[in-house]
């Protein structure tokens, strides 16, 4: 999927649009995407300015935002545009290592279950082949 697409299931625009591209989506089961970090990210100059990291909740956002796009790709809908996603759930967010600009932030996002709405998935992002950071999310379409 490229940007165009994304926008067509996503409602987040800039500043707050944190998926750039799919690489891989198999649906009812996993995406791989990217977010680029660059320097222009608005939360740089204030997080922090003589060492920009991009924020912990970020990262679980970016990674929420391609849960949402499987989810949706999976049960063959774009969203209502009165739809909104809500977290359910944060279980065991960790974060091993900071992602600075000019990195490539691979979301990697498994469904693990989906009942009664509730969606369960399986996430982690990675730089260079490394783990930054990774977390169990449930969320819900309203």
């Amino acid at each position: 999927m490229d940007i165009n697409e994304i926008m067509a299931y996503l409602p987040h625009r800039f500043p707050f649009l944190l998926v750039d591209r799919v690489l891989t989506l198999e649906k009812g089961k996993n995406i791989v995407a990217v977010k680029n970090v660059s320097m222009n990210e608005p939360f740089f100059p204030g997080h922090f300015p003589k060492h920009p990291v991009m924020p912990g909740v970020l990262i679980l956002e970016a990674l929420a935002q391609a849960a949402a796009l499987l989810s949706f790709k999976s049960v063959g809908d774009a969203p209502n545009p009165d739809a909104v996603v809500y977290f359910a759930g944060i279980d065991g967010a960790r974060f091993k290592k900071p992602v600075v600009p000019g990195d490539q932030l691979i979301l990697h996002v498994e469904i693990l279950r989906n009942l009664k709405g509730i969606w369960k998935y399986g996430t982690y992002a990675e730089v260079d082949g490394q783990r930054v950071a990774e977390a169990e999310m449930m969320a819900t379409l309203r």
